[in-house]
């Protein structure tokens, strides 16, 4: 039987509630971001949250 690895719970509700939160503070009027600084630490947060989702789903068991 195989162990089948799902993907990280943690990881994944990180980068959902970051994603909304950038798709909130961002002003498609403008295309600008109302608080620039804090958007940039948002986005480093998710590219790294989505990074150890795909790291983790692509990682396969050996046989």
């Amino acid at each position: 039987m195989e162990n089948k690895k799902g993907l990280n719970f943690f990881f994944l509700i990180i980068a959902i509630i970051l994603g909304s939160v950038l798709f909130k503070q961002f002003d498609f009027k403008n295309l600008k971001f109302e608080k620039p600084e804090l958007a940039i630490l948002y986005l480093i947060v998710f590219v790294a949250s989505i990074y150890f989702l795909i790291k983790d789903y692509k990682k396969k068991p050996e046989k």
